[in-house]
């Protein structure tokens, strides 16, 4: 059995998740983003759309990356790699004034918990880059480079499992049920597989994995207490003072 044959078991899931990550982020932001921008309702600063774009091509980026090893292109593989990198790079510095943005806008529309997104902002980005940065050092080992890989994406989803509150508002405490339970599932799930396909978990899912669980579930149950919000304060002030 060649490598592509004895890859494509583990491509297949790779690609399922993948496609399952284009379909969360466009139903997460269709009523918040696609369909008022299809409507011409939409209005927001440039950097919104260009961190909006990035992370978007970077889901795009991860349907296609799986999809290139099964079809056993590691040359083209490679080569798109070096885009993710910058469009990693692109997400992370664009959604500091993003948040910032969102946070101005919220507080005008007097939503007292606006400033306390800003933490979630800080933490997911420096999560998000942490992994992608251990991905590309370990792009020499890919059963470790494409878990990494899956996780830094499963944490740039995080605003679009949450946004799905918009489709289904009858969901109590969507930050626990779609930003945590839903999210991180996924990683419960490759757990799993793991386990019943190639008869181990990989240690990327004890190590990093459930540390990302762990992280966001203690995120999203502070979110907006008092020693949060003192936080939140903390980073906001940071940005305006002066």
């Amino acid at each position: 059995m060649n490598e592509a044959q004895r890859q494509t078991p583990a491509t297949m899931f790779y690609v399922a998740v993948a496609v399952l990550g284009l379909v969360v982020s466009v139903l997460g932001f269709s009523k918040t983003f696609f369909l008022p921008l299809g409507a011409g309702e939409f209005q927001a600063p440039a950097v919104v759309f260009v961190h909006g774009g990035a992370a978007f091509a970077w889901v795009l980026l991860f349907v296609l990356q799986p999809s290139l090893i099964r079809l056993g292109r590691y040359d083209i593989h490679a080569r798109t790699g070096a885009i993710g990198a910058v469009l990693a790079v692109v997400v992370a510095v664009t959604a500091v004034p993003v948040a910032l943005y969102a946070v101005e806008r919220d507080l005008s529309a007097d939503l007292d918990f606006a400033v306390s997104t800003l933490p979630g902002v800080f933490t997911s980005m420096a999560m998000f880059l942490a992994l992608v940065i251990a991905g590309v050092m370990n792009r020499h080992r890919p059963q470790t480079h494409k878990r990494l890989m899956l996780l830094a994406t499963i944490v740039v989803l995080w605003p679009a499992w949450f946004r799905l509150r918009h489709w289904f508002p009858g969901v109590p405490r969507p930050e626990i049920w779609f930003a945590v339970v839903a999210a991180d599932a996924l990683i419960i799930i490759a757990m799993i597989r793991d386990k019943l396909v190639e008869g181990r978990v990989h240690p990327v899912w004890w190590f990093v994995g459930i540390p990302v669980i762990l992280e966001q579930t203690i995120e999203a149950l502070l979110f907006d207490s008092p020693a949060w919000r003192a936080v939140s304060h903390a980073l906001y002030g940071l940005f305006t003072s002066g």
